[in-house]
């Protein structure tokens, strides 16, 4: 059985926490590992604060969206934004680059989103947005996948 949820909240740094604790909430009822569950608030946390920062520049102007499904074992979500987009996907993919080193931003965001996640797929067009696809298979069903 499919189970979904969709919030949207605005561009806000303190809305960081929110959609972190109500993505763990929803997954909470498959009962994820310690470890998984950290693992997925500190992705959406990162895809968060990127959309924030780079997509909307931190300027309050937009929203983001949270798409979250669990599918058996299988947590799926779509976290975007209708900001900036960004303009050399490669590049911002790269460990330890950031478009901000004045903000003292560590540039791992995607790198920790691919450690953490099975799958991370990213779509963005420059004055579009960007869109992140996410998938994690829980322990439980990652022998399964093996």
């Amino acid at each position: 059985m499919r189970n979904e949820m969709k919030i949207q909240f605005s561009a806000l740094s303190q809305n960081e926490s929110f959609a972190r604790v109500t993505v763990a909430a929803f997954i909470a009822q498959i009962d994820p590992t310690v470890d998984e569950l950290t693992e997925i608030k500190t992705v959406v946390s990162e895809a968060v604060t990127n959309a924030i920062i780079h997509g909307y520049e931190n300027k309050a102007t937009g929203m983001v969206y949270i798409e979250a499904a669990i599918e058996e074992d299988t947590i799926h979500l779509t976290i975007r934004d209708e900001g900036m987009g960004i303009r050399d996907l490669d590049q911002a993919r790269q460990p330890l680059y950031t478009s901000k080193p004045e903000l003292e931003r560590s540039g791992m965001g995607f790198t920790i989103m691919e450690n953490f996640m099975d799958s991370v797929e990213v779509i963005s067009e420059p004055s579009y947005g960007t869109t992140i696809h996410l998938t994690k298979y829980l322990t439980k069903n990652k022998a399964l996948c093996n």
